[in-house]
């Protein structure tokens, strides 16, 4: 579900190694992690993860990446905040595309991230054509001249 109405046009799975791309996902919870790096892994999406906002700023900080995933409600830093701090930024990590990925149905939620910055929302449990549809929509429209392999 894109904000601005886009009907995804990325890339089938099948197509997304034709992409190099690395993501930063943000997650609390080991399994969700496991899970989304092993969706990522199939496809050959380069792949960080931070356990906790702070470690994954901290992360952003000292890497590159070309997208940023990060869950909704996370102890202590939640995903919004995390997206604030990103978006606050000075420099060009400023601009990176981020998805919010949440369980969270309540209402208002969307417009939260959308407010807080963020580009798109995903639903748990995730499922792997719309992760990668998202990846790629979201960073091939921020880096309209990415180097294809």
């Amino acid at each position: 579900m894109t904000y601005e109405g886009q009907t995804p046009t990325a890339p089938q799975a099948d197509d997304a190694q034709a992409i190099q791309i690395k993501a930063l996902y943000i997650e609390d919870d080991p399994i969700n992690r496991l899970v989304v790096r092993d969706m990522l892994g199939v496809v050959g999406i380069g792949y960080e993860e931070g356990v906790d906002g702070p470690d994954g700023l901290a992360k952003l900080e000292q890497e590159e990446f070309d997208i940023v995933l990060v869950d909704l409600r996370m102890p202590g830093m939640d995903g919004l905040e995390v997206t604030r701090q990103i978006r606050a930024r000075r420099d060009a990590k400023a601009d990176i595309p981020i998805v919010v990925i949440t369980a969270d149905t309540g209402s208002g939620i969307q417009q939260d991230c959308q407010e807080a910055g963020a580009q798109d929302m995903l639903l748990k449990p995730v499922a792997m054509q719309p992760l990668l549809d998202t990846i790629c929509l979201q960073v091939l429209s921020s880096n309209p001249d990415m180097d294809m392999i």
